[in-house]
């Protein structure tokens, strides 16, 4: 086995107390704060208490039977998300339940913030649904556009545990909430068990700057964890690179945690970069394991081509071939669910094993 080599050398990011409060309290620079500062000095001083001890999850249990170190004392958050995952995996594969299709509006756009109006990923989602309904399917709708509209919900970015070791990566994502660092409100454990729980992923989502969307891109790197993750934090004993290391040099088997789902993709814009997003969302997809659901359900295009922007729903209104090309990117999807479910959908590779499966 390799011997454990852990690099160190980045520069302290360790605050001062007094540039700590000063970040503290710009939180409440709202005039209406100020006749309560005295209660805001006693927050303050519980805060840098946290931050200055490193109290990323005040509240743990002991993880009990089950996981490698049962001693270990384990977030409570952390358990939460498991426990909530553990239960949609079990609904996903009752096949008495009604099968789920997971639809998500990638645009960050709302009309409840800043741009004042609805975006047109929206409005093709909402041409989607109607098609699974009818189909029979439950349809749960996660909508990205909350995290620049909805107070109190964020998507906090991926600290790449997993490339420090795979096994460091923990299912679900341990990272966060990290009281100590004020990184908390985060949506990933509600939006894992979506995941999990459905048999079908419908993701619409515009391209920025040849890009997926800020929220959109967020939810993907922090989906890492469903590629491989580790679903035991004692037996990395939480984040320590020597064991964590020392456990993936023994051989990981890189747990495909989402595999076997079906998946179709819409991606728009005005004037480049569609088809490149379709192929990231589509290769990212791939590579967790989930399963392309036809050519139809892959879908890249333009709305109003080099149009101005004011008039991009007008366009939107007139070009009925990229609408119905959204339906059938819907109606493959959940065809390809009810084949799968009757036992007529076989994957060509089902039985191979992958000599690399990182």
């Amino acid at each position: 086995m390799a011997d454990l080599d852990i690099r160190k050398g980045m520069p302290s990011v360790e605050l001062s107390r007094e540039e700590f409060e000063s970040r503290y309290r710009s939180r409440f620079a709202d005039p209406a704060f100020e006749p309560l500062a005295r209660e805001l000095d006693a927050i303050v001083a519980v805060a840098w208490d946290g931050y200055s001890n490193s109290r990323k999850a005040p509240h743990t249990r002991k993880a009990g039977p089950g996981f490698a170190d049962p001693d270990y004392d384990l977030s409570v958050d952390w358990l939460a998300a498991r426990e909530a995952i553990i239960a949609a995996q079990r609904r996903h594969d009752d096949a008495s339940k009604t099968p789920r299709i997971l639809l998500i509006n990638g645009s960050s756009r709302s009309e409840h913030s800043c741009p004042g109006e609805m975006s047109k990923s929206w409005r093709l989602i909402k041409l989607a649904e109607p098609i699974f309904e009818e189909m029979g399917f439950a349809v749960d709708i996660l909508d990205l556009s909350r995290l620049t509209s909805e107070f109190g919900i964020q998507i906090h970015p991926c600290k790449s545990c997993v490339s420090t070791a795979m096994p460091l990566c923990h299912w679900p994502c341990s990272c966060y909430p990290n009281h100590a660092l004020g990184q908390t409100d985060d949506w990933m454990n509600e939006i894992y068990p979506m995941w999990v729980a459905a048999h079908g992923i419908m993701i619409v989502a515009p391209v920025n700057w040849y890009h997926a969307p800020t929220g959109l891109k967020a939810m993907i790197d922090r989906l890492v964890c469903a590629d491989g993750g580790n679903p035991d934090p004692t037996s990395t004993h939480g984040k320590k690179a020597a064991a964590a290391k020392a456990l993936e040099l023994k051989g990981w088997p890189y747990p495909k945690h989402l595999d076997g789902r079906h998946f179709a993709v819409v991606a728009h814009g005005d004037a480049v970069g569609a088809e490149t997003l379709r192929r990231s969302l589509s290769d990212w997809l791939t590579d967790m394991s989930l399963v392309q659901a036809s050519r139809t359900a892959e879908v890249d295009g333009y709305i109003g081509y080099l149009e101005p922007y004011a008039t991009s729903h007008q366009a939107l209104d007139e070009d009925t071939d990229f609408q119905e090309q959204t339906r059938n990117a819907a109606r493959a999807l959940g065809n390809a669910i009810l084949l799968s479910r009757a036992g007529t959908f076989v994957r060509p590779d089902e039985e191979i094993e992958d000599p690399n499966p990182k």
